[in-house]
Order: structure tokens, then C-alpha cells, then sequence
């Protein structure tokens, strides 16, 4: 199986980057591990919410293949913590799909046809974080989710 992670927009924090590109590399040694930034809109001042919305549900939707599964990360998903999110991981593994997506949307969040596609909503917290610091966040559980199945000490439980 591989996991691609999508988001909107680059990041231009360098310390950000690099401790993204660190655990990326961490994450290499258990799975194949695809990150993938999706352009920035370009005049979006001209764009309603939905209609922003809309054109990055098409750049998301044109990134995916029919039989990926694609998981958004969303504000009002199901929240686990890191053993429960392992088990999770662990149950993708064993259902034999290629591919795990998870999405970052923009900031308005996803399109009706984004949602339509996906097959889970997951939420990281509560509380509200950068679309910047969401994406070390993730990979950063990733990361431990693949400790915790190989029971390795970087989790402590």
C-alpha cells in the first residue's frame, strides 16, 4: 500500500519544511510515502468561498486514481488518538487497497464533490491549526502509527 498526502498551497516556513522532510524520510522505512503539494488558487480575491471550494475539489478529485481511498482530514471528522489511528492505519493495510489518500483542504474546507468521493472524515484536534502545521502533524502520526505496529519506543504508551 502507498500513502499520499494532498494539500493546497506550499509552505514557506524553511524550519516547518525541514522537520516535514524529516519525518517524511522516517516514514520511508516502513511504507511508500507520497506528499504532494497542490498549487495555490491564483486570483482568488474574485472567488466566492464556493466557488474557490469548488476549483480545488477539481485540482484534488484530478489527483486521484478510481481505487484510491480518500480520507479528509476536516474539522468535524472522527477523532482517534495515536494507538487508535495505528489500528486504523493497520486496517487499511489488511483491506489489500493500493492507495490511502488524506487530504489537507484549503481554507474553506472541501467541495460537495470531494466529500461525495471520500471514504472518511478524520480530525487531528478541536482546535484549529495551519495548513502549515497540520501537514508536520500528520506525517509526524504517520510516522508514530508505523512505531506503534512495530512496536518500536519512539511511542511512549
Amino acid at each position: 500500500m502507498t500513502i499520499k498526502l494532498l494539500a493546497i498551497g506550499k509552505t514557506d516556513h524553511k524550519d516547518l519544511q525541514s522537520l516535514i522532510d524529516d519525518y517524511q524520510k522516517r516514514l520511508g522505512h516502513y511504507i511508500k510515502f507520497q506528499f504532494e503539494v497542490i498549487p495555490d488558487l491564483k486570483k482568488v480575491k474574485n472567488l466566492s468561498e464556493n466557488q474557490q471550494k469548488q476549483k480545488e475539489g477539481e485540482l484534488i478529485l484530478n489527483k486521484l486514481s478510481s481505487t484510491d481511498v480518500l480520507i479528509l482530514l476536516d474539522e468535524n471528522g472522527k477523532q482517534l488518538d495515536s494507538v487508535e489511528f495505528s489500528q486504523y492505519l493497520q486496517k487499511h493495510m489488511n483491506s489489500g487497497i493500493k492507495q490511502l489518500v488524506f487530504v489537507i483542504g484549503g481554507p474553506y474546507g472541501f467541495s460537495p464533490e470531494v466529500y461525495q468521493k471520500s471514504k472518511g472524515k478524520l480530525s487531528f484536534s478541536k482546535m484549529t491549526f495551519s495548513h502549515q502545521m497540520i501537514r508536520l502533524f500528520v506525517i509526524e502520526q504517520l510516522y508514530r502509527g508505523f512505531t506503534i505496529l512495530k512496536n518500536e519506543p519512539y511511542h511512549h504508551r
